[in-house]
């Protein structure tokens, strides 16, 4: 016999992570570039959505948030060929929820109040939910962009500075506002049906 209340609580993890895959698209209509690089606005929800619910609904959010990338044209702007746009958007973005591979050792140092052990992995985890994304960006640079690298350059090098650059901006931005959140609403982080 399949329990009731397990499968209400697996469709409203799925249910979230919809809904967090939209919100992030949202949040990439609104202009976010520094410089030569852009902010990715809903990288925050997506690594506060993995550090709640983990790795597995994490990583396919972000999937979802690349496919709707996608979907809606958003992507097509930098469209130079279907892996190209494959690898960039549903693939690095799904890497964007590994910051949930920590997810329990967080929830467990929320409830057992121990604030060091959950900034530690804040940090841990939104900065690899971060730099896991934009490690694929780095390649996806050195592969199809490399050609646009100034003359002279390595086409790694011109990627590590426009990506690295922007891996290690979109990282402390991600885990400045998770930290910030954790200080308004500890409860963020945890499963409503874990809460105590």
């Amino acid at each position: 016999m399949i329990n009731q209340g397990s499968k209400k609580r697996d469709l409203s993890v799925w249910v979230e992570g919809t809904i967090v895959a939209a919100m992030g698209m949202v949040l990439t209509l609104i202009p976010a570039n520094i410089g030569f690089f852009d902010l990715s606005l809903g990288l925050v929800p997506l690594a506060l959505y993995s550090l709640r619910r983990g790795l597995g609904p994490g990583m396919v959010s972000g999937f979802i948030w690349g496919l709707l990338a996608i979907v809606s044209g958003g992507a097509m702007k930098y469209f130079l060929s279907v892996p190209q746009i494959i690898f960039e958007y549903p693939f690095a973005f799904a890497f964007g929820g590994f910051g949930g591979i920590v997810a329990k050792k967080l929830q467990a140092g929320i409830v057992s109040n121990n604030s060091k052990s959950v900034i530690t992995m804040i940090v841990f985890g939104g900065s690899l939910a971060a730099l896991a994304r934009f490690f694929w960006h780095f390649w996806a640079g050195v592969a199809v962009w490399g050609s646009y690298a100034p003359e002279n350059m390595s086409p790694y090098v011109y990627s590590l500075i426009i990506n690295g650059t922007s891996g290690v901006a979109n990282a402390i931005y991600v885990v400045g506002v998770l930290l910030i959140l954790y200080g308004i609403r500890p409860q963020l982080f945890v499963p409503t049906s874990s809460r105590i």
